[in-house]
């Protein structure tokens, strides 16, 4: 229990000591200026750095007289900035190491399941043939026994087995898969842990889902957002308009009489153009696709992730999702003066060939009331299975009895149309179990409908509460189920969703998404069967179970790697808290800014202009440790600020106008607040410091 724990703290720890050297590492090896143009505004402070390293070598390089190199030790200053400048650099690159690094480290465990396995491919005569699994391509069939590792993606074509997909899920429990169900997807890397499967192969060699999973994981192709593109156009322009004002500047400075050198004006446009946010938003980005990662669930770019902070609308399936999804029968309800006992043994003659919950149910419910159904079961009925054309399923006896169970409207139209009649009792008794929340199957022989099944189904606890959360986030959320309207509407109201489509179709899915976004929101769903694929598609935010089919991953751009419905409720809070965590820190970021103005200008020229004492509200020594004061505090805020980029802000729904008051009051006020505070503590430490050195 301890070294779970243990295990557990280390693996959500912000940094641990591996983390900690290859991020410092890659800290240094993100200084190549050619990366650096990626980051404009920390490429203009690494440029003052080489400037500034270039004054400390050349004191008078850059128009500095020999004089006052001499009278202000201008060379060791020079080198403060200078050092000051490249440790900027260096943290802002270090935020960002730090978040590729947790996503490597969890990469580092799913590279070990990619080692290259042997295969037994099965020829068209159905001969094994042993061969390497990077061999494998597309239509390949093979053959994987007890204990061998799964060679590559793919669809279970014969066969069924127990399967450790730990390595992908993080879960030691083995899961079921089986041909012919929406489970028999199975991913490259997993071990069959009993029985054996026939898998065709569904991937090329080095496009596996594991092979997107490492890569995602790594960062290796993560593409900006177009909200993180656009903030750093924006951080872009403001960088351009400091360095024209600081241009301006020095000329102005020198006819108002104030000689400063070129490494402080330097450090000047550094403390004035927006570095803490420059710094750190490529970190937040790529730590927001990492906590997602970690939640268990792989999106295919950051954009998806982002995209699930904008969700307006929620389309969510009832069953899985919203109810447990095992709808067991719970009673027998006869109509039209039948006897009980004829309906139980109509009812559990034609689900003794239904493999789904509901039929296996009725079967052991019938025989736990006395079914007479074991002296018939020597008939052997063609099971005929539920279709979503039917709506109905049921078995043929040999004796020419058809018996079929399904949808009331259903049942009630194939009895009409074999002339007939229809039990005045039955709407009500079907009205009755809806308004319970189950679902009525009715059934019937021949013409004759002999009662209806009360299947039963469980809203999921907790479930209501956390609708009322996304109500408060501003997400409207509709259920889709293919019940009848008052069945739906009852466990909607149950539920506490926004809104329900009943007697739902596949395609009726891709119509809502389409009308949701013809209004301007971003849909987000769920779902894991190759007919969801189409809808997953069409969603803003598609998230696919795991266990669902290949079509229902491909298209969608998350996968769930817990195959758990639900856990679109928590993902959108994750994007939400990744755009609230950019957000705030980059009001954190422009309020440090303006604090920054009111410190070093006045400063600057309170020697000159004794009027703009009254802006010097800090009252710094001088214009040169005002300067390397801002400097200190602009590279110490960074690493300050790492562990809040990591972990995200907190987020609690609110609407948009608390949400900003917030912001503004923790962030805004913060910002402001903490460099007066802070470049005030490091002006009363490094002023002495400078005077002993003559600067």
């Amino acid at each position: 229990m301890e070294r779970k724990m243990s295990d557990r703290q280390e693996k959500t720890r912000l940094l641990t000591k591996d983390i900690f050297k290859s991020s410092l590492l890659g800290a240094v090896k993100k200084m190549d200026p050619r990366y650096m143009l990626g980051t404009p505004v920390m490429f203009v402070v690494e440029v003052g750095a080489v400037l500034a390293l270039l004054l400390t070598v050349a004191p008078t390089a850059l128009g500095d007289s020999p004089q006052a190199v001499e009278e202000q030790n201008l060379r060791l200053y020079n080198g403060i900035v200078c050092g000051l400048l490249f440790l900027t650099v260096l943290f802002a690159n270090f935020a960002e190491s730090v978040a590729e690094g947790r996503g490597k480290a969890q990469a580092a465990s799913m590279k070990k399941t990619r080692q290259d396995t042997g295969a037994r491919l099965l020829g068209p005569d159905g001969k094994e043939t042993a061969v390497s699994a990077s061999l494998l391509k597309r239509g390949d069939v093979v053959l994987v026994k007890a204990g061998e590792v799964i060679p590559g993606d793919g669809e279970v074509i014969e066969g069924i087995a127990s399967v450790d997909e730990s390595a992908i899920t993080g879960e030691s429990a083995p899961v079921t898969r089986e041909a012919g169900t929406d489970f028999s997807s199975v991913t490259g890397g997993t071990t069959v842990v009993s029985d054996w499967l026939k898998v065709e192969i569904t991937s090329q060699p080095g496009e596996s889902f594991l092979d997107k999973m490492i890569s995602l994981v790594e960062g290796a192709s993560r593409q900006k957002t177009p909200n993180e593109i656009a903030l750093n156009t924006l951080l872009t322009a403001l960088t351009v308009i400091f360095l024209l004002v600081v241009a301006t500047l020095y000329p102005f400075a020198l006819y108002a009489g104030v000689r400063l050198p070129a490494s402080a004006m330097i450090a000047l446009l550094v403390c004035l153009i927006p570095t803490t946010i420059g710094g750190l938003l490529s970190a937040i980005g790529i730590a927001g696709m990492d906590r997602v990662t970690r939640f268990h669930v792989i999106a295919m770019s950051g954009k998806a992730v982002e995209a699930c902070g904008d969700v307006d609308t929620m389309i969510l399936d009832k069953t899985g999702t919203i109810t447990f999804g095992n709808r067991l029968a719970a009673d027998f309800y006869p109509v039209g003066g039948k006897k009980k006992e004829d309906l139980i043994d109509y009812a559990v003659l034609s689900s003794l060939y239904d493999p789904t919950p509901e039929g296996k149910s009725t079967a052991e419910l019938g025989r736990g009331m006395g079914t007479r159904v074991g002296e018939m079961e020597g008939e052997e009925p063609e099971f005929l299975p539920f279709t979503a054309q039917s709506k109905m399923s049921g078995v043929n006896l040999k004796s020419g009895v058809r018996i079929r169970k399904g949808a009331a409207e259903a049942i009630k139209e194939m009895v009409r149309a074999e002339g007939g009649s229809i039990p005045e009792d039955l709407d009500s008794v079907v009205s009755e179990i809806s308004g319970w929340g189950g679902t009525p199957l009715v059934v019937a022989a021949d013409h004759e409908i002999y009662g209806v099944i009360y299947l039963k189904d469980t809203v999921k606890p907790g479930l209501a509460e956390r609708f009322q959360r996304l109500r408060d986030m501003g997400i409207k959320t509709i259920m889709c189920t293919g019940d009848n309207p008052l069945t739906a509407a009852t466990i909607a109201k149950e539920a506490g969703v926004d809104g329900f489509l009943a007697e739902c179709r596949p395609e009726d899915k891709i119509e809502a998404i389409k009308k949701e976004q013809a209004e301007g929101k971003l849909v987000a769903m769920t779902g894991d069967g190759t007919n969801d694929a189409p809808a997953l598609a069409q969603a803003d935010v598609g998230l696919a179970m795991n266990s669902g089919t290949s079509a229902a991953k491909e298209a969608a751009n998350m996968v769930d790697l817990d195959s758990d419905p639900t856990k679109i409720l928590e993902v959108v809070e994750i994007g939400k808290q990744l755009l609230i965590t950019r957000g705030s820190l980059t009001t954190f970021s422009i309020a440090n800014d303006v604090a920054k103005y009111f410190a070093i200008i006045p400063a600057m020229f309170t020697l000159v202009v004794p009027q703009m004492q009254v802006l010097n509200i800090m009252r710094l020594a001088t214009p040169m440790s005002a300067i390397l004061s801002a400097l200190i505090f602009n590279a110490v805020i960074i690493p300050c600020l790492i562990p809040i980029a990591m972990r995200g802000v907190k987020y609690r729904p609110m609407s948009a106008e608390k949400l900003l008051l917030k912001n503004m009051g923790i962030y805004g006020l913060g910002g402001i607040l903490s460099p007066f505070i802070g470049i005030k503590l490091i002006d009363l430490l490094t002023a002495p410091v400078l005077e002993l050195l003559g600067i």
